[in-house]
């Protein structure tokens, strides 16, 4: 199917002489070029002026010292096409002429070249005996197909229409899977900072996104703190397991799409107007997948759509931004780290974009475990215009004891609407071992509220509210503010952020941290935790306290939330008050609801404190 010589013919430079595709690689080594010396070619006589009787003299080749290869080598790595101006400045400064240079680079990028097409090459026949093997598969079992009919042998002709549709997807998988493996083979090693179209995605939105204030506090976003058993013992994938990564990617993305899109009798209705996967259908739809589910984990599947004030270019970006997805998540991600970037996309966007990462996502307590995961991402646009971001679990190719959560394909698909808004649905469905949940919080986990769709876009509804209102220029005229400069508004919001993060740190049950249960009483355990605090924005260095306890109140949410959030009653419960009366200096208001808002309260005249609820 694959021919094993696939790269073209070079055309090295124009001389007197013709040098075969052969000859021409076989003067090529790694670090050991040999170039025709440029003084022999201008002072060798012309046709004119030769002797006949004088025989031709041998060609001498002129051979580079090792300082002028490793030199060039050096140079080649910042810039493998120097224009006339830089190679005639390597010349002066190596001694040499810059046609030597010149025919160097050229010889050098052939050498690049080959290499690549052959390590091409090498991965096009793997996947093309893949192929045979499995087309060998398939006309085997045709050859013993029986009818169902009389028990005789099959006739090709007697194909399902099912059986066809089914060849006819699995041909147009192979070729989604042939494209993105090309474009992976293209990008496999090289580092981040190489890729310039990834790198300017990763700081292009850091400011308006807030994410260079408290993106890398503490080492829990981007820059991993390695002392989590599992997503410590994970390392990025190796050569052989990229293309199975790719073909579950792909394979990931028409699930996604499907559970995204499909209503009963995959979805039936179930309370609260949710949606409730039927768990016999999903295995006669998705037979393969990741596998069977192991023993002891428990199914959570749900399903959202809600519309946000966002469009689809900067939803793409902070999904597929490691440090950007934390922060917007910050009360679900505790940590993320991008592995390895195996694909940047096409055509300038993340089109075809696939990179593999570590995650542990969480609630805010220190009752619920986290929960670790070693996947893929990958994001497509699709031919409508949506476009879609899915993830999946790659326990299956590096299978870890230490794993207690696993995730089918889970993502969102984005829908543009006019207006800069968009259209988001969500899909979560993960296989975990929650048996460690506090009984108090095992209601929340099992109704889905905890890790589920509904909270993904709970947040992403409210951190696209709070974008908003952040770049605003309009101030409301009720907002009650001694603060007049949009500089001074847009500070207090960056630091209601930065609390509202170190707050979802101080309270999660990270395994970069270990908690402490001080008392055994039941529901009202007390559990303390210390940290370092290193490059906490407006926080000194040191160590940090923090102590967390959970219990039920017979109390409606929104009731309880409003009472923590005026400051007529906030002396009844905040230590920090003292029992002094506290006053509202500055109201800042940052969604839809009168209850998002940022607050500046001052106490007794003498301290003022920040408060920030949401």
């Amino acid at each position: 199917m694959f021919s094993p010589n696939l790269f073209e013919s070079p055309h090295m430079f124009d001389m007197s002489h013709k040098t075969s595709e052969s000859e021409l690689m076989g003067k090529i080594r790694d670090d050991d070029y040999e170039i025709k010396s440029v003084n022999e070619t201008m002072d060798a006589p012309s046709g004119d002026d030769q002797d006949p009787d004088q025989r031709p003299k041998k060609k001498r080749y002129h051979r580079h010292t090792q300082h002028q290869i490793q030199e060039m080598e050096a140079f080649f790595k910042e810039c493998p096409h120097p224009d006339d101006k830089q190679r005639k400045e390597l010349g002066r400064e190596l001694g040499l002429e810059p046609l030597q240079v010149k025919f160097w680079f050229q010889n050098k990028r052939t050498q690049m070249k080959a290499q690549h097409e052959r390590h091409e090459n090498a991965i096009l026949k793997a996947e093309n005996e893949k192929l045979r093997a499995e087309n060998n598969r398939y006309k085997e079992a045709l050859s013993n197909a029986t009818c169902p009919s009389c028990g005789g042998p099959a006739a090709l002709g007697e194909m399902s229409f099912d059986e066809q549709h089914l060849r006819i997807e699995n041909a147009r998988l192979r070729e989604e899977i042939d494209r993105i493996s090309g474009i992976a083979a293209k990008y496999v090693g090289k580092p981040l900072s190489s890729l310039p179209h990834l790198s300017s995605h990763l700081h292009s939105r850091s400011v308006d996104l807030g994410a260079s204030n408290f993106g890398n506090q503490s080492g829990f976003v981007g820059e991993m703190d390695r002392s989590g058993d599992l997503l410590r013992s994970v390392s990025g994938p190796t050569e052989a397991d990229k293309p199975m990564i790719v073909e579950l990617a792909v394979a990931a993305m028409e699930e996604l799409i499907r559970m995204a899109q499909s209503g009963e009798p995959l979805w039936v209705p179930g309370d609260n107007s949710t949606d409730v996967l039927n768990e016999d259908e999903y295995l006669r739809s998705f037979p393969r997948g990741i596998g069977p589910k192991p023993l002891g984990l428990r199914s959570e599947a749900s399903r959202e759509s809600a519309v946000v004030i966002m469009n689809h270019v900067n939803l793409v970006e902070i999904l597929m931004d490691v440090n950007q997805w934390s922060s917007v998540f910050c009360g679900i991600v505790s940590r993320a780290m991008t592995l390895e970037v195996l694909s940047t996309g096409v055509a300038g966007n993340y089109n075809g974009a696939l990179q593999v990462m570590t995650a542990e996502f969480q609630v805010p307590s220190p009752l619920v475990p986290t929960r670790e995961n070693y996947f893929v991402r990958y994001c497509k646009q699709h031919i409508d215009g949506t476009w879609a971001v899915v993830d999946v679990s790659l326990d299956n190719l590096r299978p870890n004891p230490m794993s207690k959560c696993r995730r089918r394909p889970s993502g969102c698909l984005i829908q543009e609407l006019p207006n800069g808004y968009s259209k988001v649905i969500w899909v979560e469905h993960v296989e975990v071992d929650d048996r460690a949940v506090h009984n108090i919080y095992r209601p929340v986990v099992n109704s889905g509220l905890a890790f589920g769709a509904k909270r993904w876009v709970a947040t992403l509804d409210r951190q696209c509210e709070r974008l908003a209102s952040s770049m605003a220029s309009n101030i409301p005229a009720g907002d009650l503010c001694v603060i007049t400069s949009p500089e001074g508004r847009k500070s207090m919001l960056k630091l209601a952020e930065r609390m509202v993060t170190s707050f979802c740190t101080g309270v999660g049950a990270s395994t970069a941290h270990a908690w402490t249960t001080l008392s055994a009483t039941g529901s009202d355990d007390v559990r303390v935790m210390t940290r370092k605090s290193m490059d906490d924005p407006g926080r000194p260095p040191g160590i940090v306290l923090s102590a967390a306890t959970s219990f039920w109140i017979q109390v409606p949410p929104k009731r309880v939330f409003d009472f923590l959030r005026d400051e007529n009653s906030r002396s009844e419960w905040d230590i920090l008050s003292n029992g002094g009366l506290v006053q509202e200096m500055a109201h800042i208001a940052n969604g839809r609801d009168p209850g998002n808002c940022v607050s500046l309260l001052r106490v007794n005249v003498m301290q003022t404190l920040a408060k920030a609820t949401c």
